[in-house]
């Protein structure tokens, strides 16, 4: 490809809306281009690297003996209803009516859609086990759309869908699932982790995410390369094992401390620490509110907490009347010494002793509180994050806390679908049977700018190779005014083409600097300088782009390099 014929415009400055390096680099290498909110057009340059990203997932898919097929984007409401999606879903459904006035929304993924293919489709257990895939255009109507393709509301995504006879089967299509996305991680040349996580609202038994580690992720993980452990951290669990309840020491004391409602402020007017200090919030219940008491110094899990019996999901913080009626103060004051409402204690509550907490009364707090004496000995959970240092769960290692863009997602349903839907098959009895369900989703679009986050310098983006939208640029110097650099020049850019490379030449009438700079900001890997000095010397200059330095080499070993 001739950089004149491309059409590629690069920018200078940063666009004001783009808040990460990802969003930052695309527009200004001109991958995308934003046409509203959450909504980007895929520039040539872009969609070629979108393309390369799409082979190798359809290359592993393939591999694994899943078939593709092309499901409509837009959905009827009936399915979603049959489901119990369609209310369930909320404002991330973008839902729209036809000229008759029958409901669909604008698929945000084709649960619904491929369990009514299968149910009409298959017939018989001797069809199974059958995995359906397709690479295709999803919206969700994100609140906040942010962070360029990262989190847009239209986006790529290819998504995966198992049927089986039963747990053990979907046990194994899963594991082939699990194979083929470390194979398309390893090929994009990611550096990436497998962890567990939570189902959220696609359900089912057992799901992991697969995270492409970079500073900027949203998502924080848990991982020990000591025991191979690696999780979300809204999973990663939390043990009571080996915690000793230390003796008490102090008195209870009851203290005045007005308009002291955090644990900062707290700290800061007893000169105590936070792990010294405890938090109880108060939140809804199935049949009341609830309270949750964890240390000061950590943070609650809302998708732990949410799944305890007797605590409402989603997780919801009781109203300033409700904490009134139950505590008998505001928010801020509020403690466990006499508290009447359910306490759900967290695990390391446990290895506090002679702590501060609310009294229970406006503008006062207890000091010297201790279990078993003021507050009887409880039955902890686990509602907190983990924290680096703390002990994985089988207690054979230690936690390290690392960022991670999700970019693929796997999932055991089970029945979930199939059973409301009603996708059976007959089984060797001759009897119907429910099929067990798997899903497996990779977002193709956000692998592109995860790959940018975890690979740029100040100069650019620097693209593993599979990824780069061309594998070599030639930078011809003044080829304009001189026509042994232009006769090289197209020389060398036909010879490349006819060994298969992918090759932009820069045939603009531009300063070096200028192309440089662009080759830079694009990003491919290999970069050759022609100029009139080189060639009387019979070499080029080749510069990778993960190096600081250029070097002459002869043609034949630049190429040979290649």
């Amino acid at each position: 490809m001739r950089f004149s014929e491309f059409g590629l415009s690069t920018l200078k400055e940063v666009p004001a809306d783009a808040e990460i390096v990802s969003h930052k680099l695309m527009l200004r290498a001109g991958l995308i281009r934003r046409l509203a909110s959450g909504l980007f057009t895929w520039m040539p340059l872009g969609l070629r690297v979108l393309r390369k990203v799409e082979a190798v997932v359809r290359e592993e898919m393939n591999r694994a003996g899943a078939l593709e097929l092309l499901m409509p984007a837009v959905q009827p409401a009936e399915l979603w209803q049959e489901s119990g999606r369609w209310d369930k879903y909320g404002p991330l459904l973008l839902r729209m009516s036809d000229r008759h006035n029958r409901d669909y929304c604008f698929g945000p993924t084709h649960e619904e859609v491929i369990t009514d293919i299968a149910r009409k489709e298959l017939r018989s257990y001797k069809q199974l086990p059958i995995n359906y895939y397709q690479i295709q255009t999803k919206f969700r109507d994100e609140i906040r759309p942010r962070f360029g393709v990262m989190r847009s509301r239209e986006f790529i995504m290819k998504d995966a869908y198992s049927f089986d006879l039963d747990q053990a089967g979907l046990e194994e299509s899963y594991a082939r699932m699990h194979t083929a996305y470390t194979a398309i991680f390893e090929r994009l040349g990611l550096k990436f982790r497998v962890v567990d996580a939570d189902s959220g609202e696609i359900g089912g038994s057992r799901s992991q995410e697969f995270h492409v580690l970079a500073d900027s992720g949203e998502d924080a993980i848990a991982y020990s390369d000591e025991d191979n452990y690696a999780s979300n951290i809204e999973t990663a669990s939390t043990s009571p094992d080996g915690i000793n309840t230390p003796a008490p020491s102090a008195e209870l004391k009851k203290l005045a401390t007005p308009g002291i409602k955090t644990i900062e402020a707290l700290c800061d007017s007893l000169n105590v620490r936070a792990l010294n200090t405890l938090k109880t919030l108060i939140v809804d219940g199935t049949d009341g509110p609830v309270a949750l008491a964890l240390r000061g110094d950590h943070e609650l899990n809302t998708v732990k907490a949410q799944k305890i019996p007797g605590v409402a999901s989603p997780l919801t913080m009781a109203s300033p009347e409700s904490i009134v009626k139950a505590a008998g103060c505001g928010p801020g004051f509020v403690g466990p010494v006499g508290l009447e409402i359910p306490v759900f204690f967290d695990h390391a509550t446990l290895t506090m002793s002679d702590f501060v907490c609310g009294g229970n009364e406006k503008d006062m707090h207890y000091t010297g509180v201790n279990f078993g004496r003021d507050v009887e000995m409880p039955e902890t959970v686990d509602i907190r994050n983990v924290l680096a240092g703390d002990p994985t769960p089988g207690g054979e290692g230690t936690l390290s806390i690392a960022r991670g863009i999700e970019v693929g997602h796997i999932f055991q349903l089970g029945s979930k679908y199939s059973q409301a839907m009603d996708a059976t098959v007959q089984n060797p009895d001759g009897k119907n049977q429910v099929m067990a369900m798997g899903c497996y989703g990779i977002g193709v679009t956000r692998i592109v700018g995860a790959a940018i986050e975890q690979n740029h310098d100040d100069a650019g983006i620097i693209w593993p190779q599979p990824l780069a939208p061309f594998d070599v640029v030639l930078v011809p110097i003044n080829m304009h005014r001189s026509d042994v650099v232009k006769e090289a020049a197209e020389t060398l850019y036909s010879e490349l083409k006819e060994q298969g490379f992918d090759v932009l030449l820069d045939d603009r009438d531009a300063r070096p600097g200028v192309k440089f700079a662009d080759a830079e900001l694009i990003g491919i890997p290999h970069r050759l300088v022609i100029s009139e000095r080189s060639l009387a010397a019979g070499e080029l200059e080749y510069r990778h782009r993960n190096d600081s330095e250029s070097q002459n080499l002869k043609r034949e070993e630049a190429l040979k390099l290649l």
